[in-house]
């Protein structure tokens, strides 16, 4: 299945207006995705090429992914928050995504390193099917437990996140982790394979949007 476009648009947020970009697969959606990208303050915004990578894994499953530029980056206004204020502007982006495409529809939630730490506070909020974690930064805020089948993504050689705070932090829940042997945090050369993992590893999988 292919993309069926992308948009990019803007709408209204807690802290003022929200700068996102929308990937719409091909047939009608079978379901919506929130992509968070990485630290604000460390370079990260909606084009990363890990959010990117995710919200089009997603499209290409069914579902029509929303990813967003959190607060004081691009065309967001406000300033960082510590991720109190990134969970708010995060839930905005998907009651606006779900009042467009159906609020009965499915949620699947994914974020990479920051955005996954804001990741598992939204799902604190709604009802995810379920959750993909990129490079979770477990070493850096305060990540919680999250639900059974949630997706862990991770680099052996990551040296913002060493594997070893991951595993920490998964084992007492028995919660897999995929490790990419030789790969850092930011999976150069490896966004193929993460694409692939993702694909086979999501709860639908790729029986999400097909006929």
């Amino acid at each position: 299945m292919t993309s069926r476009g992308v948009e990019r648009f803007e709408i209204a947020g807690p802290a003022g207006a929200i700068e996102a970009v929308l990937d719409i697969p091909a047939a009608a959606p079978q379901g919506v995705a929130l992509v968070c990208h990485p630290h604000p303050l460390q370079g990260g915004t909606l084009d990363n090429k890990v959010a990117q990578t995710l919200a089009r894994t997603f499209a290409k499953l069914g579902y029509a992914a929303a990813r967003f530029n959190f607060r004081g980056v691009g065309k967001s206004a406000g300033t960082f928050a510590e991720g109190i204020g990134e969970t708010d502007d995060a839930l905005a982006v998907l009651a606006h995504v779900r009042s467009r495409f159906g609020e009965a529809l499915p949620i699947a939630l994914a974020g990479f390193s920051f955005g996954s730490y804001v990741q598992t506070r939204v799902a604190e909020r709604v009802h995810a099917e379920g959750l993909v974690l990129v490079g979770p930064a477990v070493n850096r805020f305060s990540i919680q437990h999250v639900q059974a089948g949630t997706v862990v993504v991770h680099g052996e050689e990551d040296d913002v996140v060493p594997l070893a705070g991951v595993f920490a932090w998964a084992r007492p829940q028995q919660l897999p982790v995929v490790v990419f042997p030789g790969c850092g945090h930011f999976f150069h050369g490896r966004l193929p394979q993460l694409a692939s993992v993702v694909t086979a590893m999501y709860p639908r999988g790729g029986h999400a949007g097909r006929p």
